[in-house]
């Protein structure tokens, strides 16, 4: 093989391990808080402002129970105890969400309010949330990762190829993809395939002729929430394992969760997935410094000098707005014809 050739592999390596890995991680995360916030809005018919303090309440749920079983001993040999811990946090986050929607949500409902009215009280919900949050936890990081860090390491990865960049694959990103993967196809296959799933579509479609139908309200109203408690704790769990947990971090996530419903259709579950996508390689392809990538492809005399970075990491979000922007002027209903964000 030519030294051109392995320039050409390392340069592949290194896009692979600092831009592809980092933004599949970070795209599914943000496909399951997106399609949480679809739900929500496809079903009970508002934007949920409180999406991103509602994983930040589910993460610390997992992380409280993760510190008590690893206290306790009850800990699998290489598997991070957050996994064992999620199922019981998502039994706490939906007793959670179903309160809020009991006590706030259930009463613009039967008072038909117009859906700007329930944004606000979301809005109201997620300063709450955050407010819970900060009190039980206060605001600095949280650790709570244990067991293996890597599927393969770097170093491992140049000992087995012989390459001089490597690539690494953290448990954390490989669990995010494989269950992201997972749980999506289970959303999918249930409200497409299941009676109570299609009850939920019917609901959805048209509220007043499923009423006729003998569907009852109540039940896919509950069953929404638990779906959405499920997808927002297991996202926040698994962002939180990947990227570290301080409760302002997860508030910041409401911008490129939106932004992933938005740019993908309103209302859309495959908009809101590949919204999350776009929105997640466009913030890591943008912030990442292209300098080393670039001396593996030209010659000596084109190296360049400087990071070559289209724009700083502290201003990734600005990216995400911008997006949204865009995709505002551009194309209002997404990139596969949503709804409104607000209507009525």
């Amino acid at each position: 093989m030519t030294s051109d050739s392995i320039d050409i592999i390392n340069a592949l390596a290194l896009l692979t391990n600092f831009l592809i890995i980092p933004a599949l991680s970070y795209g599914s995360q943000l496909a399951l808080g997106a399609l949480a916030v679809t739900l929500v809005y496809s079903v009970l018919r508002f934007a949920n402002f409180a999406q991103g303090d509602s994983m930040a309440f589910g993460t610390m749920l997992v992380i409280l129970l993760t510190w008590f079983m690893i206290s306790q001993g009850w800990t699998i040999s290489g598997i991070p105890t957050a996994l064992l811990a999620i199922p019981i946090a998502i039994i706490g986050t939906a007793i959670y969400l179903l309160s809020m929607d009991r006590l706030v949500y259930k009463y613009y409902r039967k008072t038909k309010a117009k859906a700007i009215t329930i944004v606000m009280a979301s809005i109201g919900v997620m300063f709450i949330t955050n407010g819970l949050v900060r009190f039980i936890f206060g605001p600095r990081p949280k650790v709570f990762a244990d067991g293996e860090r890597f599927i393969f390491s770097v170093r491992e990865f140049k000992a087995f190829t012989g390459l001089e960049q490597g690539i690494a694959l953290k448990t954390s990103q490989f669990l995010t993809i494989t269950i992201a993967i997972l749980l999506v196809a289970f959303v999918f296959y249930f409200l497409q395939k299941t009676k109570t799933g299609k009850a939920m579509r019917a609901y959805s479609d048209n509220k007043e002729l499923a009423l006729l139908s003998g569907i009852n309200p109540d039940k896919v109203v509950t069953v929404t929430w638990l779906l959405v408690a499920s997808l927002t704790t297991i996202a926040g769990a698994l962002y939180g394992l990947d990227k570290g947990y301080t409760p302002q971090q997860y508030h910041l996530l409401l911008l490129p969760i939106f932004a992933s419903v938005i740019v993908g259709g309103i209302g859309s579950p495959i908009g809101a997935i590949v919204g999350a996508f776009l929105v997640s390689f466009s913030e890591v392809f943008l912030t990442y410094a292209y300098k080393k990538f670039l001396i593996y492809l030209l010659p000596v005399s084109m190296h360049p000098n400087s990071l070559l970075q289209f724009i700083g990491t502290e201003y990734k979000y600005a990216i995400t707005f911008v997006i949204l922007v865009i995709v505002l002027l551009i194309k209002p209903t997404g990139i596969f014809k949503g709804k409104v964000l607000v209507d009525e």
